[in-house]
């Protein structure tokens, strides 16, 4: 509050007071809300730099008419712990979902939670959901989650075989990516970008009711199909490949192998041995620069239908991506490119072309949108409310983000550090202005000692373990021994 009130005083007080009450209430009374989920989306974007020749137009300009927070990380670094996080307001090591399965409808002691659509549908909102916003269709078509279901989106077309080799680990048909001859209008985003069209064009054009609109894409998530209008924007041996350091993970524990024991997701090793790795950065940044244009078209829809300047906009990414970097690919790791992910907000009342450094988390979402709206807090929610940095992005706070993977596997992002620390106590620590690459480790290093010891103070006491039903990439620890998916660990293995 204290810096607000600076703020006001530079503002002028008139004008403060206009910005912070207009953030919950617009000319049509109550704003709406739109909230656009991207799947597996990291960096890579223009308001966050991450790429230097990614295209992303329409988050360019949804960035310039809102704020962006450039130090946002998710709590989970996989589906369907992060997404429950984000619409329960609950994080993983308090819930216990920690895998692709259960939902947490499925787990008696969390099945009453109130999810963010909920709270708004329960409270006159009409709430409409696309695509993928619960984890694998959970909830999908019941009234009591969302008034109206759109479809659920996908992949859409495919290719007759896989475009790459067989990938180890069983040659998942998830894992290929690479142009084919097929239409934008088949893919299955471009089919939830028409239902959100469709309906910003239509019944929410001409209703008065205040609406809650979810709109979840699926790419870039694998398989990464882009018809070749996009891989044109990233021509073959022109395209910058992520800075990757050869023997990276010497100084850093064994156990953060564990994280990402035995995944389908190819190592770096073999991507290179496949002469893949250019292939699938072309195809990332290809099926990015796509899902922005359907991005576009929902946001052209909302403001051609008069509604934008009553509607919240909000965008977030699940959790972030490898591509190469520290010797995976995928996500399921406790690191920068796992964890960093694009959340803009947009609306009435919010500063236009802000970016706020300070961290925050995917779980503020829920308190954020709920404070915006009717002013309040909700009892139980476990993160922390980003208005105040909405209305002045430079508001200052000393809140760190935390993302877990697993029981007792934890990661503390502040505004320069990181501190990683696993079930077996071992640890990292990165300086990320002087290596934000994550390259070399500190954690032995004494002039940091008082910064990784406030940094420790902010990881959870405790982690429920696995909830009952929890099954794929689980990992616990059992004494000295680790659990992948039930299977003991053998510590003397060093995977490629």
């Amino acid at each position: 509050m204290l810096a607000l009130c600076r703020h006001a005083v530079k503002l002028g007080i008139g004008v403060f007071l206009a910005m912070w009450t207009q953030c919950a209430t617009s000319a049509a009374g109550t704003p709406n809300i739109v909230m656009i989920a991207v799947d597996d989306l990291n960096d890579w974007v223009g308001p966050l730099g991450g790429h230097p020749q990614v295209q992303t137009p329409w988050l360019d300009r949804l960035a310039a008419r809102g704020v962006t927070f450039t130090n946002a990380h998710c709590q989970a670094p996989l589906c369907n712990p992060s997404r429950t996080s984000l619409l329960t307001g609950k994080r993983p090591s308090t819930t216990g979902i920690y895998g692709l399965a259960p939902s947490f409808r499925q787990v008696q002691s969390l099945a009453d939670l109130e999810t963010l659509p909920q709270f708004f549908q329960r409270r006159g909102y009409k709430t409409l959901i696309g695509g993928k916003i619960f984890h694998a269709g959970y909830a999908r078509g019941d009234a009591s989650e969302g008034d109206v279901w759109g479809p659920a989106g996908g992949i859409g077309v495919s290719p007759s075989g896989k475009l790459i080799p067989p990938t180890p680990m069983g040659n998942h048909p998830a894992m290929d990516w690479g142009p084919f001859p097929h239409r934008d209008e088949q893919k299955g985003d471009w089919e939830v970008a028409s239902w959100a069209v469709e309906l910003l064009e239509g019944s929410l054009k001409s209703s008065s009711e205040p609406f809650f609109l979810s709109v979840g894409f699926f790419l870039p998530h694998v398989p990464c199909y882009a018809s070749e209008r996009w891989f044109d924007l990233y021509p073959p041996k022109k395209t910058i490949l992520p800075t990757i350091l050869d023997r990276d993970r010497e100084d850093i524990p064994h156990s953060a192998w564990f994280l990402h024991w035995n995944l389908p997701e190819p190592r770096t090793k073999w991507m290179r041995e496949q002469d893949q790795l250019e292939n699938f950065v072309r195809s990332y940044l290809a099926c990015t620069s796509f899902v922005d244009s359907q991005i576009g078209r929902v946001l052209s829809a909302l403001e051609a239908s008069g509604k934008q300047e009553e509607t919240i906009v909000v965008l977030w990414s699940d959790h972030g991506y490898h591509l190469g970097e520290k010797g995976i690919t995928g996500k399921n790791s406790l690191w920068e490119r796992s964890t960093r992910v694009p959340l803009i907000f947009a609306g009435p009342g919010i500063a236009k072309g802000g970016k706020c450094v300070w961290p925050a988390e995917l779980v503020d979402i829920y308190p954020t949108l709920v404070d915006c709206i009717q002013g309040q807090r909700v009892e139980g929610l476990e993160g922390a409310s980003l208005r105040p940095q909405l209305v002045d992005p430079a508001t200052s706070h000393s809140r760190m983000a935390i993302t877990t993977h697993n029981p007792d596997n934890h990661s503390v992002r502040s505004r320069q550090y990181r501190l990683i620390e696993y079930a077996d106590g071992e640890r990292e620590f990165y300086d990320l202005h002087d290596d934000p690459h994550e390259h070399r480790n500190r954690i032995d290093d004494p002039s940091l000692a008082d910064q990784i010891a406030a940094h420790r103070a902010w990881l959870p006491r405790s982690s429920q373990p696995p909830a009952p039903g929890s099954a794929h990439r689980i990992l616990v620890r059992q004494g000295a021994d680790y659990y992948w998916e039930g299977a003991k660990i053998d510590p003397a293995r060093v995977p490629e």
